[in-house]
């Protein structure tokens, strides 16, 4: 089978190869897949950069999460059946003609659910409404987001509306007001002028309870800003690459929280229950037109490095994903 491997940490479009290697077979309580499409994430390319968290032993193939059929079922599987349609996220080596899964770990999905939503329905929709959840912000409650156009900005943003959670969505491009209102979301505002301004006129002067910041530098110190009393600041990205910058002033008279969102970490700890409600909104949204996920371009194998250039380009209106298999 087809894989897309690297050997040497690096420039993802640089050091990605397409290679062949033996089909994996699936064992006890495993399910073997051919896969049909896979997103780029930011936290694929950094990982095949080797400035993630994890650093996989090499040679190791890319990618984390996708769509494909059932081809194969290991010994004591039940309850799925070859042929049928299924998500999967967490793989180590996605970008391959066939992985082998943990069955726990697959989502079926219904008809209703298209293939390029499927590929990339669990990471990123998983993070925004785990971080949904982690605010704790009720009905009714305002919430401030920066990096509005980053593809959990626009799930949060939209599972937050069905939640009846207020959200205001920070951009810097002027053509990104029309992009996000594409997908139903509003209360976008372009952090050119008196922005401030602009976001205490629309939450009527009712306080924020919450700003999920995905920037870092000095964003994180105009997210505080506006923040109101005992409110909650997270940490979610660090796009700008600079340490936050908050002002100590604000942080005590307002008696505000700082607090870091990871994923990764949390699932360490999540009872299977609680992945299974979760993972079960997430399907049921999708169907339901509820959460709509945008794909920018769809590139096949052998176009590996022009997949990773432009899933790097920043302004993309969705996920870059590779066609894997036939």
């Amino acid at each position: 089978m087809r894989v897309l491997s690297y050997s040497r940490f690096g420039k993802p479009d640089e050091v990605l190869n397409l290679a062949e290697t033996r089909r994996p077979e699936p064992g006890p309580g495993e399910v073997r897949l051919r896969m049909r499409l896979s997103p780029i994430h930011n936290h694929d390319l950094i990982t095949i950069a080797g400035n993630y968290g994890y650093r996989p032993p090499l040679p190791a193939i890319g990618g984390s999460e996708g769509f494909g059929v059932i081809e194969q079922l290991g010994e004591g599987v039940s309850g799925l059946a070859p042929g049928q349609r299924v998500a999967v996220s967490g793989l180590k080596g996605a970008w391959a003609e066939d992985v082998v899964a943990r069955a726990a770990s697959l989502v079926p999905l219904p008809d209703a659910v298209d293939d390029e939503t499927a590929a990339q329905l669990i990471a990123m929709p998983l993070s925004a409404l785990t971080l949904l959840e982690f605010t704790g912000i009720q009905p009714g409650g305002w919430l401030v987001q920066n990096a509005a156009t980053g593809a959990v900005a626009k799930v949060l943003a939209q599972l937050a509306r069905v939640r009846g959670v207020h959200v205001v969505n920070l951009v810097r491009r002027t053509e990104a007001v029309a992009e996000l209102e594409a997908l139903g979301i509003g209360n976008v505002v372009v952090t050119a002028g008196d922005w401030k301004k602009e976001v205490a006129a629309l939450t009527g002067g009712a306080p924020v309870a919450v700003a999920v910041d995905g920037v870092g530098g000095a964003a994180s110190g105009d997210l505080l800003s506006v923040l109101g009393e005992r409110g909650q600041l997270i940490a979610f990205g660090a796009m700008s690459g600079q340490p936050m910058q908050i002002s100590a002033g604000e942080m005590i008279f307002k008696q505000a929280v700082v607090k870091g969102f990871w994923l990764g970490k949390m699932m360490e700890t999540m009872p299977p229950e609680e992945m299974r409600r979760l993972v079960g909104e997430l399907v049921a949204r999708a169907a339901s037109g509820e959460m709509r996920l945008q794909t920018d371009a769809v590139f096949a194998m052998a176009d590996a490095a022009d997949a990773m250039r432009a899933a790097a380009e920043s302004g993309r209106k969705g996920k870059v994903l590779l066609r894997l298999g036939d």
